[in-house]
């Protein structure tokens, strides 16, 4: 009995931790911008705690002339991806020509996308939002529920023990009869051998109860791979994926091989702790089957926070979850950036409240990011445009922004207690590897880099302003890295937040 209550407390503690790690850790809602023909949209998937269940999707469009959107869940790979069900039709809400919203059941765990269809005056276009789907807690009985449910069984054990001392006492009696000493006697031994059998039983009960729900969770509820972290003797840092038998199990709609986002196999952030004072976006190496390794260049030395950000060939993210103490600079470190040439690095002040709500970070080379803000209190759970504009030492719009890894920038949002981090892109948190399989599901080459736009800036000129559309999923104190790509280097502005 004690191993089956270690085991459910155990269990318990790992609900806590899937619930906190599933795809960006903390913050499993979708937000991704598009283009659908004429019309540049917006759309919201507030993703379910369980599976099967509901998806709220919103969607707003830049412009009206929309008259309705139809939305269908399907997964992106495997047998699902190829029979859609019948769409949802959406109609714009009244007095807001441009916002539509509904609700779409996800009926298994796995990689879906949601297929958006706007129609208009000149036709029909299409894209779609790829959405991971996983079960990420349990839910709680209703208190009333509960209360209304004890009830019920003290009565049923009151009724059980009263009828079965009843009969011992006057089953034997004849009519009129009074029960005497001894019947009463007998009547209250039965009366205690039934309630200790009842609550035996209902022990018993709960034992099972327990087991079957622990059993189930383990196979249901959502757990990213641990990750170990160690150094080499030379330095090079080592990352090891652990087993991941949710993934396992799921072989056609999750799958447990890797594909490459923005040119990576893997994403890795090193945030030293608590003070986010230093930053690192790395880019490892693999060197097998579950295993990375980074060339490591001037780490400062520290405890670090470690995410690694992966996508599956199904298009379905983990960010892996770790802490490390990195030593200091000995022989064995040589100059930062010795790997990726995408790798970058970027230092602070101490996170503190008082530090909150700068509207301007310094750059490396002299100039300045800003942050566009609108007026007003950051709201948790809404859908909110962050914009960065860039500016060169001499206070004028930057002309020489790049590309960094096919993106106009990257930003990642931190809570200072680091229960939540998520790493945006000017197109949403969706990872570009999972839009490019979910839009290359029905699009033509054409299509699909319409929707994209994200992967043309190759094709354009760089304005001085990069933005990413993003919901704070909680209320606290977060430290945003935004990062840019300017005459080769990558540059990052630190920008602090309370969010009510």
């Amino acid at each position: 009995m004690k191993m089956k209550l270690r085991r459910f407390i155990t269990l318990l503690l790992s609900l806590a931790i899937a619930s906190a790690c599933f795809a960006h850790v903390g913050s499993p809602d979708v937000y991704f911008q598009g283009q659908a023909g004429a019309y540049n949209i917006v759309v919201v998937v507030r993703t379910p705690q369980m599976i099967p269940g509901v998806a709220e999707i919103e969607i707003r469009s830049d412009k009206p002339g929309i008259r309705t959107v139809k939305i269908v869940p399907l997964y992106i790979i495997g047998p699902g991806s190829k029979y859609p069900p019948p769409p949802d039709v959406l109609q714009p809400t009244p007095g807001d020509s441009q916002f539509f919203t509904g609700k779409l059941w996800l009926m298994g765990s796995g990689s879906w996308e949601v297929r958006i269809e706007v129609d208009d005056d000149n036709g029909t276009a299409t894209l779609a939002v790829p959405v991971p789907a996983a079960a990420r807690n349990t839910l709680p009985m209703q208190r009333s529920l509960g209360i209304l449910l004890l009830g019920l069984m003290t009565l049923l054990v009151v009724a059980i023990v009263s009828i079965l001392g009843a009969s011992r006492r006057e089953g034997q009696l004849e009519p009129g009869a009074q029960a005497g000493p001894q019947q009463k006697r007998a009547a209250k031994i039965v009366m205690l051998v039934a309630l200790v059998i009842v609550i035996a039983l209902l022990a018993a009960g709960r034992w099972w109860w327990l087991d079957k729900s622990s059993s189930d969770s383990a196979r249901k509820i959502y757990q990213p791979p641990k990750l170990s972290v160690s150094l080499d003797q030379s330095g090079k840092l080592l990352l090891h994926m652990g087993e991941s038998p949710w993934h396992t199990r799921r072989p056609d709609t999750v799958m447990t091989a890797l594909i490459p986002d923005h040119g990576h196999l893997m994403h890795l952030f090193l945030v030293r702790m608590p003070a986010m004072d230093r930053f690192y976006h790395l880019h490892p190496a693999q060197v097998g089957p579950e295993d990375f390794s980074d060339d490591l260049g001037m780490i400062t030395p520290g405890h670090y926070q470690v995410f690694a950000d992966i996508v599956r060939a199904s298009g379905f993210p983990d960010t892996m979850v770790a802490e490390t103490d990195l030593p200091g600079n000995g022989s064995a470190f040589g100059a930062f950036g010795r790997g990726s040439p995408d790798d970058s690095e970027a230092s602070a002040a101490a996170l503190s409240e008082a530090s909150a709500d700068n509207l301007t970070a310094p750059l490396a080379d002299g100039g300045r990011m800003i942050w566009e803000r609108e007026p007003g209190a950051l709201s948790a759970n809404k859908l909110l445009w962050f914009k960065f504009s860039v500016e060169d030492a001499g206070g004028v719009p930057s002309q020489n922004l790049e590309p960094y890894m096919g993106m106009a920038g990257h930003a990642e949002f931190i809570r200072s207690d680091f229960s939540v981090f998520a790493h945006v892109h000017p197109d949403g948190s969706a990872p570009m590897a999972a839009v490019n399989l979910a839009n290359a599901n029905f699009a033509a080459q054409g299509s699909m880099m319409a929707a994209m736009p994200g992967m043309q800036l190759g094709l354009h000129k760089l304005s001085a302003e990069v933005s990413f559309p993003y919901g704070f999923p909680k209320a606290g104190l977060y430290r945003i890295f935004v990062q840019v790509k300017r005459n080769g280097h990558v540059e990052t502005g630190v920008f602090d937040a309370h969010v009510n």
